[in-house]
């Protein structure tokens, strides 16, 4: 078997990607989808269609320009995920507006309108996962929407304390970033590489796996934001890990063995189980600049693909 085939014996491999062709080529689990993967995705000439009628319902929406448009995307989202929906057999992410990231009750009330939409077009929330970034405001309304049998998947997480929060909170799924935290470590540092076994992002994702399982937290640990093929092997055996076609092909191209990193029965570190309110979440995150930064970047980063994207469908 190649690499990708062995790493689906151990690993739900996951498509972070919105081309539907690549889907069908690699034959995901599930898939996820963010403001960024949405706006390259609208350029596509098969998603012309979904753009107009995204534009359409948006209309029919009423109020102002800005909630029209923010109808629209939600829209469009929901139209992408349901053609997904018909290539994997399992799950599609679908993120809510990165501008609620800090109202808690606006990220609710905007996670049940995808719920809503999803069900009334003929899906089953089941098949659906809420993406959410990792601030506090974030996990509590990740708590509040788990008990409504609204799963959540919670992304742009950078830090230990987010992960804390969010098993402590009972969030279905949690997104760390792997890349972006190599990124951060790599622009800190001025190195230029780092050894895979050592990298940073790799490091933090083992982390939080081996403390879930060592706690027996039921929270999914799924790896997302590959910068190479290496980081990836190094996370072989982790819950899900979301990848990009790029990197799929070249581990599908590699015939070589892949041996198993993270094992649920292989949990040789004692840690402590922590128990996180407000403020000591805060504290942590303050204490740990590249989490504080990273997440903030990556609100600002999505906040803008989505406005650019809503831009197109006020047209």
């Amino acid at each position: 078997m190649n690499k990708l085939e062995q790493l689906k014996s151990m690993t739900q491999v996951v498509a972070d990607t919105g081309d539907l062709d690549a889907m069908r080529q690699y034959q995901p689990q599930d898939a996820t989808t963010n403001p960024s993967l949405l706006l390259k995705a609208a350029d596509l000439p098969r998603y012309q269609p979904l753009l107009v009628e995204a534009q359409r319902w948006g209309r029919e929406q009423g109020g102002s320009p800005a909630s029209r448009a923010a109808a629209a995307g939600d829209y469009l989202a929901v139209s992408i995920g349901l053609e997904i929906q018909k290539i994997v057999p399992g799950r599609v992410s679908t993120e809510v507006d990165a501008r609620l990231s800090f109202d808690r009750e606006a990220t609710i009330a905007r996670a049940r309108r995808i719920i809503d939409l999803y069900e009334s077009r003929g899906s089953n929330r089941n098949r659906v996962l809420i993406k959410i970034a990792s601030t506090w405001e974030g996990i509590q309304a990740a708590r509040e929407l788990e008990q409504e049998n609204i799963n959540c998947n919670l992304t742009l997480l950078f830090g230990f304390a987010q992960a804390v929060a969010c098993a402590e909170s009972g969030v279905h799924l949690i997104s760390p970033f792997v890349g972006r935290i190599l990124d951060w470590h790599l622009k800190a540092s001025g190195e230029t590489s780092i050894a895979a076994d050592k990298d940073p992002g790799v490091l933090s994702v083992a982390r939080i796996y081996n403390y879930y399982k060592q706690h027996g937290y039921d929270t999914v640990v799924m790896g997302a934001s590959f910068r190479n093929a290496g980081e990836i092997e190094q996370l072989a055996g982790c819950d899900r890990l979301t990848i990009s076609p790029p990197l799929m092909q070249q581990l599908a191209d590699d015939e070589s063995l892949l041996t198993r990193k993270l094992d649920p029965e292989n949990i040789s570190d004692s840690m402590e189980r922590l128990g996180l309110d407000e403020k000591s979440f805060r504290w942590m995150m303050n204490e740990d600049a590249m989490a504080t930064e990273k997440l903030a970047e990556g609100i600002r980063l999505f906040t803008r693909d989505q406005e650019k994207l809503e831009s197109r469908l006020v047209a």
